[in-house]
C-alpha cells in the first residue's frame, strides 16, 4: 500500500480571514468542517483527487516565530502575468518579503499572517499544475527526503540531486512536491505541514508501521488521526483511508 498527498495544513490566528485571502489567491471555494477550521478546494473538486492539493487552515493561537519550512509556489504564464499576480496579491494584503533570496526572477511574498510563498516566473514545467505550481519543503538533505517520501507515497520521483528532489502524482497532474536544500535545520513545530491519506481499503495502523519502518517517527498527540515526523523532523498527518 501507499499514501498520497491530499492537503496542506496551515495554522492560523484567524482561519476564516486567512482562508478568505487564500481563496481569493487561488480562486478556490471555501467551506468549513467545524469551528476553527476553514477548508479550500477548487470549484467542483471531488476530494481527494491528485489534480489539486487542498488547503486546510486550522485555528491556532501560537505566533509565527521563524520562516516556514513548507510553502507554496504559485504558477504564472508570462512575465506580464507574474506582475499582474503580484499586484493583485498586494491589493489582497500580501507583502513582498526578504528571506535572503537575493536577485531572483521570482517574487517572495508573505500572506497577512506572515506565511511566505513565491510567485514564480513563467516556467514550462508548471504550465498544467493549476494555481499552485509546487509545494516546497526546506530540508538539509534532499536525497534522504526523496528516499523517504518516494517510498511513503505513490508519487513519481522526477529528479534528485544534492540540492533538490522533485516528485509529482503518479497520474502526472496537479502540483509538484519539491524538497530544496537549505543550511537551516528545523527548530520549532511547523506551522505548515503535509497531510497524507491511504487509498480506500488501506489500514492506518499498517500504513503507520510501514512509514515508521521507512524512517518516520511517531508523535503522541491526543487527536483522532495519526501524527508522524519524517526523517528531518517535519510533522505530517496520516489521515483515514479514503
Amino acid at each position: 500500500m501507499a499514501t498520497r498527498l491530499v492537503q496542506i495544513n496551515m495554522k492560523a490566528r484567524d482561519d476564516s480571514a486567512l482562508g478568505g485571502f487564500w481563496a481569493e489567491v487561488l480562486g478556490w471555494d471555501v467551506s468549513s468542517e467545524g469551528p476553527g477550521v476553514t477548508n479550500l478546494e477548487p470549484e467542483g473538486f471531488v476530494y481527494p483527487d491528485p489534480v489539486a492539493v487542498c488547503l486546510d487552515l486550522v485555528l491556532s493561537p501560537e505566533p509565527k516565530t521563524v520562516k516556514n519550512r513548507v510553502h507554496v509556489d504559485l504558477a504564472t504564464t508570462s512575465v506580464a502575468h507574474q506582475a499582474e499576480v503580484v499586484a493583485r496579491l498586494r491589493d489582497l494584503g500580501a507583502t513582498p518579503t526578504d528571506v535572503g533570496q537575493g536577485d531572483v526572477p521570482w517574487t517572495v511574498m508573505a500572506d497577512p499572517e506572515g506565511n511566505e510563498f513565491c510567485v514564480l516566473d513563467p516556467r514550462p514545467l508548471y504550465r498544467d499544475t493549476g494555481p499552485i505550481a509546487a509545494v516546497v519543503v526546506d530540508c538539509v538533505d534532499p536525497r534522504v527526503m526523496a528516499r523517504f517520501w518516494g517510498s511513503a507515497m505513490d508519487w513519481t520521483l522526477h529528479e534528485v540531486t544534492d540540492d533538490k528532489a522533485v516528485l509529482r502524482s503518479a497520474a502526472g497532474v496537479g502540483p509538484y512536491l519539491e524538497f530544496i536544500r537549505t543550511r537551516e535545520v528545523k527548530t520549532v513545530w511547523n506551522r505548515v505541514h503535509l497531510d497524507v491519506r491511504p487509498y480506500p481499503g488501506g489500514d492506518v495502523e499498517v500504513e503507520a508501521a510501514r512509514l515508521r519502518a521507512l524512517g518516520a517517527t511517531a508523535i503522541d498527540l491526543d487527536v483522532p488521526w495519526t501524527v508522524l515526523a519524517d526523517p528531518e523532523g517535519n510533522e505530517f498527518c496520516l489521515l483515514a483511508p479514503g
